[in-house]
């Protein structure tokens, strides 16, 4: 019975003695783990810059959008704002009217009198805004692909480091033929480490992923709403100066 206690207390203070801090763990850990340890740390780094580069990249672009639908709708003529903007469209719903009045400038004076050259003009505003919208959200949405990468496959990533950290205890208990708690638990700790990496470099990545998603097809439909709107400008406008042209 002495020597059962005895054996507790030395068992207990071997395991108290050991040290299972983060740089203890990592350290202790073989090249794999470690290599997978690395990998989740720079894929939690990276996703945290993209986070924060997004949501205020999300603001700038909503603040840019209302600076400019309150200049198009403060009734200036649109040849006086596109002279303003048309340089340097600073953001994706100016660069969306850039676009579709660079196509109203470039149909030939006169020509709206015909009716079908009116729905071609019209047809290829149309066309150029929406290719304009496509690539702007395309640029807007870069590195989403690498959040949603991450969010999915981090978690098996550190999956894959535990069961190779736990094959490593196991192998330390069959050479060493002990399997106390002294054995076992530095490889345990180290094993789950990486499972405990992948879930923190994932939660956030996940949850970022659907509120920014969310943002950006909000944001996206803004912009299909301002393309349709000006889009049925433009139509009347060509409408009224045929029916001008024609009354001539």
């Amino acid at each position: 019975m002495e020597n059962t206690v005895i054996d507790s207390v030395t068992l207990a203070g071997s395991v108290a003695d050991i040290d299972f801090s983060v740089w203890s763990l990592f350290m202790r850990s073989d090249l794999i783990v470690k290599s997978v340890i690395i990998v989740l740390l720079l894929a939690s780094i990276w996703c945290w810059a993209i986070i924060f580069e997004k949501l205020l990249g999300i603001r700038k672009l909503n603040a840019g959008a209302s600076q400019f639908e309150q200049s198009f709708w403060s009734g200036v003529s649109l040849d006086d704002l596109y002279s303003r903007t048309g340089n340097r469209p600073g953001d994706p719903m100016t660069a969306v009217f850039v676009a579709a009045m660079k196509e109203w400038k470039r149909a030939p004076s006169g020509g709206e009198s015909d009716s079908t050259a009116r729905v071609n003009l019209s047809e290829r505003i149309d066309r150029v805004m929406q290719i304009t919208l496509a690539r702007e959200m395309d640029r807007v949405e870069r590195y989403m692909t690498f959040l949603a990468t991450t969010g999915s496959t981090a978690p098996f990533i550190g999956l894959f480091g535990t069961v190779w950290g736990i094959m490593n205890s196991f192998q330390a208990i069959a050479i060493s033929k002990n399997t106390s708690l002294a054995v076992v638990a530095p490889g345990i700790a180290e094993a789950l480490f990486a499972t405990a990496l992948g879930l923190l470099a994932a939660i956030p990545a996940v949850v970022a992923y659907n509120k920014l998603s969310r943002d950006l097809d909000r944001y996206a439909g803004r912009l299909d709403s301002f393309a349709g709107e000006f889009s049925a400008i433009l139509s009347r406008q060509l409408d009224e100066r045929g029916q001008s042209t024609a009354g001539e």
